[in-house]
């Protein structure tokens, strides 16, 4: 592996320019290509075998209209002429199959028209732009309120984030501290945004043949920007330091791709296995958007060892700043007294970061996991104002709807028992007359509660289990917010599954790297915990409510039923990054001096400005999306953001060093070695040495 990346940054550093007009040449077509054949991302929530599956499945062999998507009209105060004439406008639009009678509230406030579209796949952002400028058009010219949600809204609607400017000139700011240079600070930018272009336009053109999951592009620029940023500066950082040891410029960069590469390309396989590990929960968008994010690392991979030392080789000595190296041997002995502390009293360190720890992670075990409503988006979007006109006109279960859909196999005479049964459970507001498709019935059940109240997930539980057994076999409960509901009991159903596969092939991974058992079990428990401390301040501020007004959040929100997991995934990942990195440079040092402790502070003092200089640039780039709209963007964003700054800091700087002292020699202790594995200094790949400690 270290043989062919010093050649392949040998090769970019002798032909920089040819590099840097391929990337830019395959940016270019990628872009082109996208925006004259790519695809709209929509949100399918399909998942086979749920029960809120089957009954959509249903609708559909029957040819329903309401197996298809739906959208809403609300006007306040409910005007006749004007809904007349709303629904006549939105009835010529393409795709429409019908639009409902309007339903008036009990007060005459609020009016609801229900519009009727075809399947998903039929359908796209157009759709969404058509209907939106008959809602203006008519919210501008008439007397009344007009507002508009439903199923094509959430498939089609994309929040605006504005997260990538504002991260990525906080990023710029933190390198040019870090750094002193505008070169080097400009470098790992470029880099990260020449292949988030790439791998951003190569995923549109994907959803012209996939779905695409509406925040894959989001989630897949978060972890771009963060990963190709970070991939960069480790090898840059390498680079540095050996043109202020007199290395020769193209042979630095070939060194530097060679060992600094080396972890990028470990690091970002581990990522890669992460994110993947997302397909064993069995839903099929998670998988999509599993697969998206896996490309956008990729991406920055390839970047990294080819893009990058092209981009070194025609900056020169520049990179370094006039008094780079100074800076860099003041900040190395500022970390050096540090890590020493640390080493010398290791339990107390060790003991007071656990607990820290431990209080962060104990709310998560209140997280209630679900899918935020049209009610936690702010009052500026159209369906937040739609959602409250619906819920003080109609009552809140009017935004939660169930449909019951039931094959009556030629009989509909069941139809009364079944519709008078749903009616009497307390937690059913109203059940109105069935509809039918040639046997096919659905009959549209509203609950006494909204769509985020766990009373409503335990109304769908007892239909299914009681009510619906009761009276015939083979009724299934569907509807946005029973499939929202199962999807989330699927995700937790597997979740389990999920963390023992992740942490089972990262581990194997590390111990055939460091050649240790210790290690890898170690860097597991360790990303376990920052982990569960996210998790905790995602408990704390999205249900408890603490500091919520700080990030934008109307209201408390349960926790995205799908985040925990692709938290999981992206953290533990990018946890990795930094384990790699720390202790590749630990293991150089302790290769070459056999001395544990001295390998923990030297391998620390050179790596510990650039590790939080990286995990700060990532903060910078998941912060920045906590100024999005959406929820769930809001509460990937302070998750991950979260998760790094716990990570590179106690995790990292503080905690790994304290136990790896403790541990001694134990850390590279292998079963049935007795020799430790070790190797050329900066390569992962070790031969055997006497350990000179007689160690196991």
């Amino acid at each position: 592996m270290t043989q062919l990346l010093h050649r392949i940054g040998g090769f970019a550093a002798l032909h920089p320019w040819r590099i840097v007009a391929a990337w830019l040449a395959v940016a270019a077509v990628v872009l082109a290509a996208s925006a004259s054949y790519g695809g709209d991302t929509s949100d399918s929530m399909e998942v086979p075998g749920l029960d809120s599956q089957q009954a959509a499945d249903l609708l559909e062999r029957a040819s329903s209209d309401q197996a298809g998507l739906t959208a809403q009209l609300v006007v306040s105060p409910a005007d006749q002429r004007a809904l007349d004439g709303l629904r006549a406008e939105v009835l010529a639009l393409p795709h429409v199959l019908d639009v409902g009678a309007p339903v008036t509230s009990a007060d005459g406030r609020v009016a609801l028209l229900p519009i009727q579209y075809p399947p998903l796949e039929e359908l796209s952002a157009a759709d969404l732009t058509a209907l939106q400028e008959v809602r203006d058009r008519a919210d501008a010219d008439g007397p009344a309120q007009v507002e508009m949600r439903g199923d094509l809204v959430f498939a089609f609607a994309e929040p605006e984030t504005g997260g990538e400017v504002v991260g990525l000139v906080a990023a710029l700011v933190i390198l040019l501290v870090a750094f002193g240079s505008v070169v080097a600070a400009g470098i790992p930018i470029g880099v990260a945004l020449t292949g988030l272009a790439t791998a951003v336009g190569a995923m549109t053109l994907a959803a012209r043949f996939l779905d695409v999951p509406t925040w894959a592009p989001v989630l897949g620029s978060m972890v771009g920007l963060g990963v190709g940023i970070d991939y960069a500066l480790f090898i840059l950082t390498r680079h540095r330091e050996q043109l202020a040891d007199g290395v020769p410029l193209r042979e630095s960069i070939a060194r530097a791709v060679s060992t600094a590469g080396s972890s990028v390309v470990l690091a970002g396989g581990i990522v890669v296995v992460a994110i993947l590990g997302l397909t064993v929960a069995g839903v099929p968008f998670m998988s999509a958007g599993a697969y998206a994010v896996s490309v956008i690392v990729l991406v920055m991979v390839l970047a990294s060892i080819t893009l990058l030392p092209a981009l070194l080789a025609i900056a020169g000595n520049r990179v370094n700043g006039r008094r780079g190296s100074a800076r860099r041997a003041r900040s190395d002995a500022r970390w050096q007294r540090r890590v020493e502390h640390v080493v010398s009293h290791p339990r107390v360190y060790a003991a007071g970061v656990l607990g820290l720890l431990v209080l962060l992670a104990l709310p998560a075990f209140a997280l209630r996991a679900g899918i935020p409503d049209d009610g936690t988006l702010p009052e500026s979007r159209t369906e937040r104002r739609a959602y409250d006109l619906l819920a003080d006109g109609f009552g809140p279960g009017v935004n939660g709807q169930l449909l019951v859909v039931v094959d009556t196999e030629g009989d509909p005479a069941v139809l009364t028992p079944l519709r008078d049964a749903l009616g009497a459970d307390p937690g059913v507001a109203s059940v109105l007359p069935a509809t039918m498709e040639g046997d096919v019935a659905t009959l549209v059940v509203t609950p006494t509660t909204g769509p985020q109240d766990a009373a409503t997930y335990d109304t769908t539980e007892r239909l299914r289990t009681e009510v619906l057994p009761s009276v015939l076999d083979g009724a299934h409960v569907g509807g946005q917010t029973a499939g929202f509901a199962d999807v989330g009991a699927r995700v937790n159903e597997r979740l389990p599954w999920f963390v023992a596969a992740v942490l089972l092939l990262s581990s194997l991974l590390l111990a055939l790297v460091f050649r240790s058992v210790l290690i890898p079990l170690q860097a597991a428990l360790m990303n376990l915990l920052s982990i569960g401390a996210a998790y905790g301040v995602l408990v704390m501020v999205f249900q408890w409510g603490w500091g919520a007004s700080l990030i934008g959040l109307e209201s408390t929100v349960p926790v995205v039923s799908f985040i925990p997991m692709f938290m999981f995934a992206v953290v533990f990942g990018l946890s990795m990054d930094y384990e790699v990195f720390l202790l590749s440079r630990i293991r150089e040092e302790y290769d070459a001096t056999g001395d544990t402790r001295s390998a923990i502070v030297h391998g620390l003092a050179r790596t510990g400005r650039v590790i939080t200089s990286a995990a700060f640039i990532m903060i910078a780039v998941f912060l920045g999306f906590v100024l999005g709209e959406d929820p769930a963007t809001k509460m990937f964003g302070l998750g991950l953001a979260t998760a790094v700054l716990v990570d590179a800091t106690l995790v990292r700087m503080v905690l790994l060093p304290a136990t790896m002292q403790l541990l001694g020699r134990w850390n590279w202790w292998a079963p049935g070695a007795g020799r430790v594995r070790t190797g050329e200094p900066g390569s992962l790949v070790g031969s055997s040495v006497t350990d000179p400690s007689g160690a196991p």
